[in-house]
Formats: structure tokens, sequence, C-alpha cells
């Protein structure tokens, strides 16, 4: 069956759609002349650092929202992020970030799997934790600050001004959101317990934890 998307903002609309009909991603690398999408352009992942370029439709992070003197900066991340507060991909507009949250075939199914890209030259793992799961929920952070870590190709987070939860393209249930952390929390410990202080950073992974439960969807009442 066909899926409809829905309409895409219009800097995702000008962008070019693959076979499937998808929109391609400005990040999106080329293997044999078709886009891959497991694969990030290394050349556009430092000019959307650089120039603070829209990590989805390439155009220009100013103005976004709140006037001329502001901007907004949304990532897409998993539940583990609202935890470390990290981001490995660069930013993108509140609005390209939301659509990718509802219309990207590998967030909004949760039981797609990640495809290997081994085997493929000139390919390398992102900096950070990586899970190699689809833990179903996706987040949209949206932040009003620009901050990547010193000596490490990652983005800091900071506090949000809104988090946006999606699952299956729809907003998420509290229950989801919640389940998806837990699944995922013994990988963090795991790397906690590794650290050269292991007893002061998982400390801090609680303390991580507690602040991402205040960011959950509300529950729904039952009844």
């Amino acid at each position: 069956m066909t899926r409809t998307l829905p309409a895409p903002p219009p800097r995702i609309a000008r962008l070019p759609r693959n076979k499937a009909g998808y929109p391609i991603p400005w990040f999106v690398d080329y293997v044999d002349g078709e886009p891959d999408f497991r694969i990030a352009d290394t050349r556009k992942r430092q000019g959307a650092s650089v120039f603070r370029c829209c990590w989805l439709c390439g155009h220009a992070l100013r103005n976004n929202v709140l006037g001329p003197a502001a901007t907004q900066y949304a990532y897409v991340i998993g539940p583990m992020c609202a935890v470390n507060r990290v981001s490995s991909e660069p930013p993108a507009h509140r609005d390209c970030a939301v659509y990718a949250a509802i219309a990207c075939p590998f967030l909004t199914t949760p039981g797609m799997r990640r495809r290997p890209i081994e085997g493929i030259p000139d390919t390398v793992q992102p900096d950070g934790v990586m899970i190699e799961r689809n833990p179903g929920v996706a987040l949209v952070w949206v932040t009003n600050t620009w901050r990547m870590i010193p000596g490490h190709a990652l983005f800091d987070v900071d506090e949000p001004a809104e988090a946006l939860w999606f699952a299956e393209g729809r907003p998420a249930t509290h229950a989801e959101v919640l389940a998806a952390i837990d699944s995922g929390m013994p990988v963090l410990r795991e790397a906690a317990e590794q650290d050269n202080d292991p007893e002061a950073a998982l400390a801090y992974l609680d303390q991580q934890y507690a602040r991402a439960q205040e960011l959950l969807p509300a529950e729904t009442a039952v009844g």
C-alpha cells in the first residue's frame, strides 16, 4: 500500500524526491548516483555547522520564529538524547524537523530496522554513543541556543523551549515515550559504568534521567 505523505513545508517541498516519492533531505549523500538516506554527506555536515544551515532543507537558520533578534534550532533526536542532551546531527528549522518526525519512514515505523552500512567505502560512524535500534519514538527538541561540544562533532542541545514527541507520525503518548527511554537506559548505564569515575557518572545519569521525565507528554486520563 502506498503511503500518503503529509504536506511538506515550502522549503522541504522544493527538495528533489527519490523513486518512492519521498523528499531527499539536504544532508543525504549519494551512492552510485542514488540517494542513500543512511549516509550523511560530511561536506554538508561541515557546512551546516559553519554556516548554520538547516540540516534537512539546506536553507539558513535565521529569524525562524521569534523575529529579527532570535533564531530557534530544532533537533530531530531519539528519546535517549533527552537524557544525555546531545545530538550527533546539526539542527533544522522547526517546521522541517516536525515534518521529518511525521513523514520519515524510519521514524514513523517502529518495526523498521537500521540497514548496516558496512561495505560502503569512505563511511564512518558518527561521534558519540550510537544505539543501534529503532526506538519507535522521535523527539523534536526546539532550543534557542547553538552550542557544539569542543573536540567532538556533537551538539549540546541545551534547555528546550519545546519538546515535541512523535510515534508513528502522530503525537506520542506518555507511556510510549517512557517505554522508549527506559528500554535504552541500560546502554547509557553501561557507558557510565566504564567512565573513569563510574559512581559520579551514574549519579549524573540519574539526574539527567529525572530531568528527561519532566519533558514527557502529559498522561491521558482513562475512563
